[in-house]
Order: structure tokens, then sequence, then C-alpha cells
């Protein structure tokens, strides 16, 4: 998650990290890896973000990784 006005990186999840890495690439990984940044992002006080699919379009793992992070708590 960046905030593009500041040019600073907020928070991040990836599958590579040695916590994640089990998720996979999939739908319920998308979902799990969402929860993540949700989480994340709550711990930092920030609540309300606006979600950039940079032109892919809103299905599959990037539909998951957003109600991932809806189910975490954030509000779109």
């Amino acid at each position: 998650m960046i905030d593009d006005t500041a040019g600073h990186t907020l928070a991040s999840a990836s599958t590579l990290e040695k916590s994640l890495k089990d998720i996979g690439h999939t739908v319920e990984g998308g979902g799990k890896l969402g929860e993540e940044i949700g989480k994340r992002l709550l711990e930092k006080g920030i609540t309300t973000v606006v979600f950039d699919r940079n032109g892919y379009k809103y299905h599959g793992i990037v539909k998951a990784i957003a109600d991932g992070a809806r189910k975490a708590g954030l509000k779109f």
C-alpha cells in the first residue's frame, strides 16, 4: 500500500515472506494476502483506502485480495 501523494510505502505483504509463503498463488491465497495487508494497515491506524487494480480485471485473485482486505476491516 502506497501513499501516492508522499510517494511513501505504508505497508506491504508478499508471498515471498516466510509467514505467507505457503498460501500460494490461488484465489484462496489472494484472500489471505488481502487479510494480512488489511491487518497491517489497521495496525498503523489506516482504515480507508483506494484499491487500484492497475488495469487488471476485477475477478479471481485481484477480487480475492480486495475481499480479504475488506474482511480484515478496511473500507474502500
